[in-house]
């Protein structure tokens, strides 16, 4: 059974980034994808569209002035920069909430949530996406969506308002908060050891006193961190090196 969609983003950038997304599931057909409402409305009156991914903030007419439009609605999945517009989303039923930049594994939840409402069971196959996926994550650096391996990413440095993301390929300050961050990497390897330092267990080359050595750096452990810290080092051993 294919499942039909359509996207609606004014973000050339961001519409790409789903694009790219929805490529890696053979179930959903993309059959259009437009930067207005208006653009997209002879393309939902003449298909039978299943779900629609749809920006908030678009010019004329905002995503959910036109979710209010709809007489027969398709699944709604909103994808937008704001979270404020979560609660008066989920009001207009909409089926999931995806704050930009979108990474594969919360995007992959909502084709989980797609498939289910679709009556079509196929968890296995997604796990199995993600297990043999070079996994990776977009991050906003200055005005630029960049990708992200997250085999590459060293560790992370919290600065007030922003974060640095140290990386095998050089460090890039990005403009987000380190809690929101730390939601979007696997728990299985990312760990927060200090109020301002998160680090890639699997990076870890030593542990000496209350600190651990990455690529050559020396980061500090915080007192409250120690031993969760160095119990998830110890018993993590296959990630160490």
């Amino acid at each position: 059974m294919k499942i039909k969609c359509i996207i609606i983003d004014d973000e050339e950038l961001a519409a790409r980034v789903i694009k790219n997304h929805l490529k890696e599931f053979p179930n959903i057909e993309l059959i259009g994808s437009f930067l207005t409402p208006m653009e997209a409305l002879s393309t939902i009156e003449n298909n039978k569209i299943d779900v629609i991914f749809l920006d908030i903030n678009m010019p004329k007419m905002s995503g959910l002035e036109f979710v209010r439009t709809l007489v027969t609605m398709p699944l709604i999945v909103i994808t937008t920069a704001y979270r404020e517009y979560a609660v008066e989303s989920f009001d207009l039923n909409v089926l999931d909430y995806l704050v930009k930049p979108i990474p594969l594994g919360r995007f992959v939840k909502a084709i989980d949530k797609i498939n289910r409402k679709m009556g079509i069971k196929n968890e296995r196959e997604q796990e199995q996406l993600l297990s043999r996926k070079e996994p990776f994550i977009f991050l906003r650096v200055d005005k630029k969506l960049i990708k992200f391996k997250l085999n590459d990413i060293l560790y992370v440095e919290s600065l007030k308002d922003y974060i640095k993301v140290y990386t095998l390929l050089g460090d890039f300050l990005v403009h987000k908060s380190m809690t929101s961050l730390m939601e979007e990497l696997p728990q299985s390897n990312f760990i927060r050891i200090h109020r301002s330092f998160s680090i890639a267990i699997n990076k870890v080359n030593s542990v000496e006193g209350n600190s651990v050595e990455i690529a050559n750096r020396r980061i500090p452990i915080g007192r409250n961190y120690i031993q969760d810290t160095k119990q998830r080092i110890f018993n993590n051993k296959e990630h160490i090196g």
